[in-house]
């Protein structure tokens, strides 16, 4: 029977066993006096050995640690866990075809809700069978690029990504929504908007930042929105679509340069940084508000320009007190082309840092200063420390996130070798990451 009891070993197995308990079980736990009934669920694969998971009848799943005193009773048999695919919806014709790509996350999953088992939905009808109104959107073409979480994206993803949407664009795709895992989703958005230029349609990166499995998700209306915005919004640019707020109202549309996620856990995580949103899209309404005429608009008689290469041998350095000058040291001895130091303020760094600056320039790094601060941008003629740095070679970043300039930057050496030329690809505003002043010079 263990072979049906995946993910479970040690304490956890030995206990089920004991109470002949299968997976997809309704079972009885008992252990300090009181009593929780529901349905044996998998482990994970890296689950510990001490804990028996449970979805409840609330759709929560709970981990109940094996005690002495822990008591397992079936009191209703279930079927081994399986993916009940319900039938396909009609399918509409005369729809916009949206491509969806998938790296990655629990966006585009699918849950058997009874066993709490979530697998990957690999085809266009996994997806319209988990979220049926994308039948009425759009003619979905599902692909895997990768399957892997997001904190493991390299720059070598980011190039497969940008060449798998060009390919789908070229192909006559009316839309592209990529699905990410939300940690680094912000640098995918980035590095897209740099190597994906003069784009005939809108480019849409998507994620969930609560799976499928849980009441709370918002994998389902943040797929509706995405695939929306590709199939019908009038710009042509790479953007993010996740909430706006906490409630299924609004999908929050921003630039991919400017977007950063703000919280580990909220819906509306991702917020746009020293820039308006550029949209929001209406999920009662199935409209997108455009907040700005400023943008790229849809054309499908444009082609798209593909510019795919990044070096990673760039480094984003966060400044702190009592900050080590050799960790810039070290990447100048690494042979590193670049630097992104993330100052305080307006762009500072302290003079016990300003020696390796120097060296580092000396070997040819180009050196560029952003601001740890959410708001505002770099001014490094206020004070001293910051005149010296720009005697150093430092280049000012303006408002530019820092993650945003450690992605432009290794864009920038994939397209140029010259130091130079890097520096001026750094100070040309490309895809909106760059912010321009406002009035009298508030920001």
């Amino acid at each position: 029977m263990s072979h049906e009891l995946t993910g479970y070993r040690g304490k956890a197995l030995e206990v089920l066993l004991k109470a002949k308990a299968s997976m997809g079980d309704r079972i009885r736990i008992t252990k300090n006096g009181e009593s929780y009934e529901g349905i044996l669920i998998p482990r994970a694969e890296y689950g510990d050995e001490e804990h028996v998971l449970v979805k409840l009848g609330s759709g929560y799943n709970v981990g109940f640690q094996v005690t002495p005193d822990m008591k397992i009773e079936v009191i209703g048999t279930g079927a081994k866990p399986a993916f009940i695919r319900p039938p396909l919806p009609i399918e509409k014709t005369g729809l916009p075809k949206v491509a969806v790509v998938s790296t990655g996350g629990t966006i585009a999953s699918r849950v058997d809700y009874r066993t709490g088992a979530v697998e990957p939905a690999l085809t266009a009808e996994d997806l319209y069978t988990v979220v049926p109104e994308l039948s009425n959107i759009a003619k979905i073409e599902a692909h895997i690029l990768f399957s892997i979480f997001s904190e493991n994206m390299k720059a070598e993803h980011w190039k497969e990504i940008v060449k798998a949407t060009a390919k789908q664009i070229e192909g006559g795709a009316d839309g592209i929504v990529v699905c990410h895992g939300t940690d680094t989703l912000g640098y995918t958005a980035a590095a897209l908007s740099f190597a994906l230029q003069n784009l005939p349609v809108p480019v849409v990166l998507v994620g969930s930042q609560r799976s499928s499995d849980r009441p709370s998700s918002d994998a389902a209306p943040n797929l509706v929105g995405s695939t929306s915005i590709a199939s019908k919004a009038p710009f042509s640019e790479v953007v993010v679509a996740m909430h706006d707020w906490t409630s299924d109202e609004f999908i929050a549309i921003h630039r991919g340069t400017k977007v950063r996620k703000c919280h580990t856990s909220r819906r509306d995580a991702f917020k746009s940084i020293n820039s308006p949103l550029l949209a929001r899209f209406n999920l009662a309404s199935g409209n997108v508000e455009t907040l700005t005429e400023d943008f790229a608009r849809r054309d499908s008689a444009r082609k798209v320009l593909l510019n795919p290469n990044f070096d990673d041998r760039v480094a984003l350095v966060k400044f702190h007190p009592s900050m080590n000058p050799q960790i810039i040291d070290w990447f100048v001895e690494k042979e590193y082309r670049g630097l992104i130091l993330e100052g305080t303020g307006l762009g500072h760094v302290n003079q016990g840092c300003f020696k390796s600056i120097e060296r580092a320039v000396e070997k040819k790094l180009v050196v560029g200063m952003t601001s740890q601060c959410l708001w505002g941008r770099v001014n490094m003629n206020v004070y001293s420390t910051g005149r010296d740095l720009l005697s150093l070679g430092v280049i000012p970043l303006e408002d530019m996130l820092p993650e945003t300039a450690l992605v432009k930057m290794m864009w920038a050496f994939g397209q140029a070798n010259d130091g130079e030329e890097v520096k001026k690809i750094m100070l040309t505003n490309i895809a909106h990451e760059i912010s321009p002043r406002r009035p009298g010079g508030e920001e």
